[in-house]
């Protein structure tokens, strides 16, 4: 990684900027934040008048794509998930901005209002349909009532109210306090949720009384309109009414998936082209300026250097000085970029989850990923889920990858889990656990059955834990050699290796019978004692503290056999019952079995992979990455150009 700082003649920074975007190879940063002290004699740049402008137009067809977007005709169900909808991407020409001004004006000009009125009018009728809803729901509650709706309200002489209650005992004492009332009402519900619909009618000169009582113990229908007729007729009158509403919303939504249809592409490519400028405009605000130059600075990869150099100096008509310089770990602080092989770039997300390496730190995705991928066929063991995780990545890789590069990225992943599942399977006689010899007879050549011989599991788990234990041991010694942390390099990484081996010959000397005698025995005291020196001289009293921790990472490892014992042994229990059950009812017992040895396995299957994944996952952040691994860097992020739905050609008719 380079530091690059730059100097332009502030006559050709946009062309410098716009050449920096399309090349993609520098990150750049933020001098106010990056290097504040820089800022002393300096002022700080604005963003360029344009981006605002920009802004408000990527606003505007914003706006526009969202309402077409809720309409748009989109298939569904199981077509929609074997034929995804892919984004269409159109050819463009690299424009001036006020080409793509003028351009996004006319558009804008044809299509805005009638977009926009069309969507107020489906609020509107919207708001309708749920006022009618509202009415329909409390006139229905009247409709038991032989009296006309025109009488609800105040008259001359008489007040007549409506509405529910859930007291109607102390209502009916109310009124009959109040004297020259009449309720009539209607039970709805049953039990606890009873309600009652009530018709009250009293003189005018209880109007106060009555409201009192009303708002007390009675929720009161809003009757907005004035009605005429028994409830029966108004509410079939409103049902008409709001058919009518939905046909009129069925006409403004075919209106506008049809502009969805015609516009909605050009509208997703004009707004990325506006993105695109003003991300471009708003980049100055991280530069520095003098009365006529701009400074800016950044990352770049070494190797992108001369590329860089020449872009900009065609860019700047040699109006622009570049300087590179090698970065310091404090107070540069670079960014890491991590180069990693294209099968292994799902491992990526793994790593990232806990935490990015470092500028000078190695990079351990690539062994992050192959002991993931083991250690989860390991705990998971099974060919028959191993298959089934195959076939589903497949799918997702080939299918679903077309829509999403990150569903093809994990989908690569499950690739790797299935085919390594279902090799482990077969090596430890695991299919669906013995569903081939439970009901069809069938016996598979195996090496190792981990119920019948689980030791031997558990040997290649510890077996496993050591190789990656020491794997780490040595890149955290590789790590501070290139650091040139000699100490360090001793006594908290080194220092493990000695104590391993001669305090592995010791514990097999006496507690596990190994014959260790003579000069090998004094070896092996005397590497115990170097290990342990130099952890106490590195770590101090505490030290004593790592090395039972370190055992307890190793042990960890025994995981590996007891996630593989529960998926075979699950899978086995769930077979067994699903054949005893299956022989219990002779005349749909296949039927039956089937059924549940797909719900057993496939909620087994999930559960499992669950695990293995979480587990693998842990193996590799405490104990692997305790060896060796500190993280808290950020990655690489160059100013590139990012285009989704536009790709520029140069001659388009």
């Amino acid at each position: 990684m380079s530091k690059v700082s730059i100097i332009i003649h502030e006559s050709y920074v946009e062309e410098v900027i716009k050449r920096l975007h399309e090349l993609g190879t520098m990150e750049i940063v933020d001098i106010s934040k990056h290097e504040p002290e820089f800022l002393g004699d300096i002022e700080g740049a604005e963003m360029h008048p344009e981006a605002s402008t920009c802004a408000t137009y990527e606003l505007r067809l914003s706006r526009l794509i969202s309402i077409l977007q809720k309409v748009k005709v989109k298939p569904k169900g199981v077509e929609a998930f074997l034929h995804p909808e892919l984004p269409e991407i159109k050819p463009i020409e690299d424009s001036s901005l006020e080409e793509l001004y003028s351009y996004t004006e006319g558009i804008l000009g044809e299509i805005e209002q009638h977009i926009l009125s069309k969507e107020k009018q489906l609020h509107a009728l919207k708001e309708d349909e749920t006022q009618l809803d509202t009415q329909i729901e409390q006139i229905s509650r009247l409709s038991d009532f032989t009296f006309d709706l025109s009488d609800i309200g105040e008259s001359t002489y008489v007040l007549v109210k409506t509405g529910m209650t859930n007291d109607l005992k102390a209502l009916q004492e109310q009124l009959q306090a109040l004297g020259e009332t009449e309720l009539h009402s209607k039970q709805f519900g049953t039990d606890k949720k009873v309600e009652w619909a009530v018709v009250a009618a009293a003189h005018i000169s209880h109007k106060d009384a009555l409201e009192r009582i009303w708002r007390t113990y009675v929720n009161g229908f809003d009757i907005e309109r004035h009605y005429q007729g028994p409830a029966q007729e108004v509410v079939a009158s409103l049902h008409q009414e709001k058919k009518t509403i939905a046909d009129k919303r069925k006409e403004s939504v075919l209106a506008l998936q049809s502009f969805a249809k015609d516009q909605l592409d050009e509208l997703l490519a004009l707004r990325e082209q506006l993105h695109l400028e003003r991300v471009r405009k708003e980049l100055p605000k991280n530069f520095a300026k003098t009365t006529t130059t701009y400074i800016v600075q950044g990352w770049a990869l070494r190797a992108d250097e001369k590329k860089l150099q020449t872009a900009i100096t065609e860019a700047s008509k040699e109006y622009a000085l570049v300087e590179f310089a090698k970065p310091s770990l404090n107070p540069d602080n670079p960014p890491t970029h991590l180069k990693t092989p294209k099968w292994a770039e799902s491992f990526r997300t793994f790593l990232e989850l806990f935490s990015t390496p470092k500028y000078n730190e190695l990079d351990p995705t690539l062994f992050l990923g192959i002991f993931f991928v083991l250690f989860f066929g390991l705990m998971l063991g099974d060919a028959g889920y191993g298959v089934v995780i195959l076939s589903l990545s497949l799918f997702g890789y080939f299918k679903m990858g077309k829509v999403s590069a990150m569903i093809k990225s994990w989908a690569f992943l499950g690739i790797w889990l299935g085919l390594t599942t279902t090799l482990i399977g077969f090596l430890m006689n695991s299919f669906f656990g013995n569903l081939l010899p439970a009901f069809f007879g069938v016996q598979l050549p195996h090496i190792i059955d981990p119920l019948e011989d689980p030791l031997m599991i558990l040997a290649i788990a510890l077996i496993c834990g050591l190789i990656q234990l020491n794997l780490g041991i040595i890149l955290g010694i590789i790590q501070a050699a290139h650091r040139r942390e000699i100490k360090r390099l001793f006594t908290h990484h080194f220092s493990w290796i000695p104590v391993q081996i001669g305090g592995g010959l010791l514990v097999g000397s006496f507690i596990m019978g190994w014959t260790v005698e003579g000069v090998l025995f004094y070896v092996a005291v005397a590497l115990t004692l170097l290990g342990v020196i130099l952890i106490l001289i590195g770590e101090g009293p505490i030290g004593f503290f790592g090395i039972t921790g370190y055992v307890g990472d190793w042990l960890s490892y025994a995981r590996l056999l007891a996630l593989g014992l529960a998926t075979t042994g699950m899978a086995l229990a769930f077979n067994v019952v699903s054949k005893l059950i299956g022989e219990m009812i002779p005349i749909i017992g296949i039927v039956i079995t089937i059924v549940l040895l797909t719900l057993s396995h496939t909620v087994n299957l999930a559960l499992q992979a669950l695990g293995a994944g979480v587990h693998s996952l842990r193996l590799q952040y405490v104990e692997f990455f305790n060896r060796f691994y500190e993280g808290g860097g950020t990655n690489f992020s160059p100013f590139a150009i990012k285009r989704k739905y536009t790709k520029i050609e140069e001659n388009v008719d």
